[in-house]
């Protein structure tokens, strides 16, 4: 990590969210306290910008300079808000195609899926602002620049996040092993959201619950599962035919 890839110091923290630079993640020394530390908490509730509370060595080995306990990590791109960007899709008389991931945690696979996104035609990603993946300047190297050229949704949660998507008129069509249906007879062709799980566990049961249709891709050696990546390329070709069609 350079010096250009994060802010340092408890008022430089809150001044840079005032003036709107785009932040990561914040990094608070676990034990801190005091009205300015109060302060940016406060400021991070307001502009949601995740917390994580991490002990001095972290901070320490990121800058050894007098950081206050607090280390912000800035963002290579801005994050977009998802009921501005689907709204917007619509009025330009397009059919949404949404990639969502709900927990993914592998910079690198996040990399490859923005990538295959993007050359797929994708509109955006959605990630959740907790556990899990983020924009930063490695998976930005990793996604061959894609990360530069299609839009992020960060949200509270994965859950709303698809409950938004439904309402909108969106079909929210999960990949699972559990599905009920293969991939190639879900119908990708209308406004579509295709969610992927975590690298370990999958779709998480609550997002499971609020999809429309759960799909499958056969499986037919002898390894259970695809990397989420691939299943995801995968996927998002489905779609892509389905519409040249």
């Amino acid at each position: 990590m350079t010096k250009n890839d994060y802010i340092f110091g408890l008022r430089a923290i809150i001044e840079a969210l005032e003036a709107g630079k785009e932040i990561d993640k914040v990094l608070l020394r676990k034990e801190i306290g005091g009205d300015l530390a109060r302060e940016l908490m406060a400021k991070l509730r307001e502009y949601e910008v995740p917390l994580q509370r991490v002990p001095l060595e972290r901070l320490n080995r990121i800058t050894q300079k007098n950081h206050q306990g607090a280390i912000a990590i800035l963002s290579p791109v801005g994050y977009h808000k998802l009921d501005q960007i689907i709204p917007t899709i619509f009025d330009e008389g397009r059919m949404p195609l949404v990639m969502v991931l709900d927990g993914l945690t592998d910079t690198r696979n996040f990399g490859a899926i923005a990538r295959t996104a993007e050359c797929a035609g994708f509109d955006t990603i959605v990630i959740p602002e907790r556990g899990s993946v983020s924009v930063n300047a490695d998976a930005v190297k990793t996604s061959a620049g894609a990360l530069l050229h299609i839009p992020v949704c960060r949200v509270r949660t994965i859950a709303e996040a698809v409950d938004y998507l439904r309402q909108s008129g969106l079909l929210v069509a999960g990949a699972t092993e559990k599905g009920a249906i293969p991939y190639t007879e879900a119908d990708f062709t209308g406004p579509t959201a295709i969610v992927m799980g975590a690298e370990d566990t999958g779709i998480s049961p609550d997002v499971l619950r609020r999809c429309d249709t759960l799909a499958a891709i056969p499986i037919i050696g002898h390894i259970g599962s695809l990397n989420v990546s691939v299943a995801a390329g995968v996927m998002m070709y489905e779609a892509v035919r389905q519409r040249r069609l």
